[in-house]
């Protein structure tokens, strides 16, 4: 077995190869959105409280799924409820 003696060049090479390589990744899915959010992640995007979140599930604004106690919005759901609810003027 050769030993292989690797240079500060070498890594940096390796580093430009993987960084190029994750953009391209990258590149090819950033056009994608997560089908499923979280609670919070809603809350977040929508910047509401848990409260108003609960109104909107309770008042059947918003279509969820439980699994396990934790509740799940569909993107398309929420998109839905946006435009369903736009005003135009």
């Amino acid at each position: 077995m050769a030993a292989e003696i690797i240079t500060s060049e070498d890594l940096k090479e390796f580093k430009e190869e993987l960084l190029g390589e994750i953009k391209t990744l990258l590149h090819e899915t950033g056009g994608t959105q997560k089908q499923w959010l979280k609670s919070s992640e809603v809350r977040k995007l929508l910047k509401i409280s848990p409260g108003t979140l609960q109104n909107l599930r309770v008042n059947g604004h918003l279509p969820f799924t439980k699994i396990g106690g934790v509740i799940f919005y569909e993107m398309t759901d929420l998109q839905a409820m946006l435009n369903d609810n736009k005003i135009n003027s």
